[in-house]
């Protein structure tokens, strides 16, 4: 079975930046995708940003596009996402997932599989 790990996360102030990285096992970059998801109290998972590791497609939802960038390490079976310029809003518990494919409807197909997530705090 595909595992997934996501770690990276932490206390920042607002402006600043973090990484997160999704590791994986058993789970083939060749085909497939990894999506980046978010769950902040009191709401429901949103979808963030995904990509296809084998060719490199990405998607992101508007509110991040420009401040988060999703890049995968096929060599390290791993998944990252850079994030910059956070604010308060984003402050989560942010899970990556398993997808049959990265494209447009990544958010509202949701993953098959999910890893523990990490917690992200910003401050003001």
């Amino acid at each position: 079975d595909v595992q997934l790990q996501a770690s990276g996360g932490g206390l920042v102030q607002a402006g600043g930046s973090l990484r997160l990285s999704c590791a994986t096992s058993a789970f083939d970059f060749e085909r497939g995708g990894i999506g980046w998801f978010r769950q902040a109290p009191g709401r429901g998972r949103d979808g963030l940003s995904c990509i296809n590791p084998h060719d490199g497609e990405k998607y992101y939802v508007d509110y991040v596009k420009g401040r988060f960038t999703i890049f995968s390490d096929s060599a390290k079976n791993t998944v990252h996402l850079q994030m910059n310029n956070l604010k308060p809003e984003d402050t989560a518990i942010y899970y990556c997932g398993k997808l049959d494919v990265c494209d447009r409807w990544f958010a509202m197909n949701g993953a098959q599989a999910w890893g523990k997530g990490t917690l992200v705090t910003v401050s003001s």
